[in-house]
C-alpha cells in the first residue's frame, strides 16, 4: 500500500508529538517556500518510505552540493533548520544533525563505493573489499528515536574477503542466490589454477 506524504506527516507528528506543539502539524499545509520545503524533508527523510510527493524537497535537499563533503553536510543541516520544528527540543535537534549527515549516504551504491577497499584476500589475492560493517553515522541515523527504516535498510550479502557487497533489502534473497553462484565458481577457478600452477 502506498503511502501519502499527508499520512507520513501524521506518523511523524503522532512520534514525536511532545516536540512541538500540535497545532504545527494544522499550520504545515500553509507553510511555503523553502520552508515547507525544509520540512517535507525532515518528514520524508526521517522514514525509509518515500511516497512521490517527497520528490520537490528530496530533489532540493540533496541539490545543495559543496565541494568539500563537510561543507555539503553544514548547509544542508542549515536548510533543515529552516523547518520551525527543528530546534524544538534537544531530540529534533539531534534528528536533524543525524538526517544531515546519514541522509542520501547509507544506500547500497554510497555504502558499496564507500566502504571498499583493495587488500589481499587468502582466497582471490588481491581484490576489491567491501566492509560489512555500516559506518557510525548511518547507525546514528537509521537508529534514531524519530526516524523509522524498518525492513528498508540496506542488508550485507556474503563475506568482506569472498566479495560481498550491500544491497537493498527487497533484492537480498535474489543477490543472495546470485552470489553464492558466482562464489562458488570463482573458487573453483581458484583451486583449478592452483592445481595447474597459476596457469589457466
Amino acid at each position: 500500500m502506498s503511502i501519502t506524504l499527508k499520512r507520513l506527516s501524521a506518523l511523524f507528528v503522532l512520534c514525536i508529538a511532545p516536540a512541538f506543539n500540535p497545532a504545527f502539524a494544522e499550520q504545515f499545509g500553509h507553510l511555503e517556500g523553502d520552508v515547507r520545503l525544509a520540512c517535507e524533508a525532515l518528514l520524508c527523510l526521517s522514514s525509509g518510505i518515500r511516497p512521490g510527493q517527497c520528490s520537490p524537497s528530496l530533489s532540493h535537499y540533496f541539490g545543495i552540493n559543496r565541494r568539500k563533503l563537510s561543507d555539503t553536510i553544514s548547509a544542508r543541516l542549515d536548510f533543515l533548520r529552516l523547518c520551525p520544528v527543528a530546534d524544538r527540543t534537544e531530540k529534533m535537534q539531534s534528528l536533524v544533525d543525524a538526517i544531515s549527515r546519514g541522509a542520501g549516504r547509507c544506500d547500497p551504491e554510497t555504502l558499496n563505493r564507500d566502504l571498499g577497499r583493495w587488500m589481499n584476500t587468502p582466497l582471490f589475492g588481491d581484490m576489491r573489499v567491501v566492509g560489512n560493517q555500516r559506518p557510525g553515522y548511518c547507525s546514528v541515523y537509521t537508529s534514531h528515536e524519530y526516524t523509522y527504516f524498518d525492513g528498508t535498510l540496506p542488508r550485507y550479502v556474503g563475506k568482506p574477503e569472498e566479495g560481498g557487497y550491500w544491497v537493498a533489502e527487497k533484492d537480498y534473497e535474489r543477490e543472495r542466490v546470485r552470489y553464492e553462484e558466482v562464489l562458488a565458481k570463482r573458487k573453483a577457478d581458484a583451486e583449478r589454477n592452483y592445481y595447474n600452477g597459476g596457469n589457466n
